[in-house]
């Protein structure tokens, strides 16, 4: 249901090189993106960070603003609240104004936290971000650039974090190819029509 989606894995940039008519261009990590965007910003864009333990955003609010000193961090609030303590962090948004909400709830709650309350922010963007966090403060290691240009990159988070993510790429692959699968059966059928 989101507005824009981005090749934030490298699976979709093989599997559309594969499979579909329509072929990604390369990859958008997340884990770039944020850095991207915060470049290209100067002061004309505000972000608010939302997520992460109360240590990990805090340190990375302070990374962001002495990596790119023109950055505006409008704000900033760990992930660690309640469904009863939503309107208020919906508030305390709102009230800091950003121009891009960067949520790291992990999946799938900050998926889930989006489309419940993305009618009710006044923000521009609102860009789902996992644990991109905790890559900024170091906490969790980048894939050698090599695993990263081969799309390889989930090999070495499965490796690096067994117990988070071993059993999310075990459930979520085989359902990511079905829906790829689906989908180029759909597009193939499309075009022979």
């Amino acid at each position: 249901e989101a507005d824009v989606v981005h090749a934030d894995g490298g699976f979709l940039v093989t599997a559309s090189r594969w499979l579909t008519g329509k072929k990604v261009a390369e990859r958008s990590a997340t884990t770039d993106m944020i850095h991207d965007f915060a470049n290209g910003a100067g002061d004309k864009m505000s972000f608010y960070l939302l997520g992460g333990s109360e240590k990990v955003n805090a340190e990375t609010a302070q990374i962001m603003q002495k990596t790119y000193p023109s950055l505006r961090i409008a704000g900033r609030r760990n992930g660690y609240f309640s469904r009863d303590e939503e309107e208020a962090v919906i508030a305390e948004i709102n009230a800091a104004r950003p121009d891009i909400l960067w949520v790291g709830l992990g999946k799938p709650l900050e998926q889930e936290f989006c489309l419940r309350v993305r009618d009710r922010l006044d923000v521009a963007w609102i860009i789902t971000c996992g644990g991109c966090y905790n890559y900024i403060t170091g906490d969790y290691p980048r894939a050698p650039e090599w695993m990263q240009r081969t799309n390889l990159e989930w090999v070495h988070r499965a490796a690096t974090k067994p117990k988070q993510l071993l059993w999310r790429y075990l459930t979520t692959t085989p359902h990511a190819l079905l829906v790829v699968a689906r989908q180029s059966t759909r597009e193939t059928q499309i075009r022979c029509t």
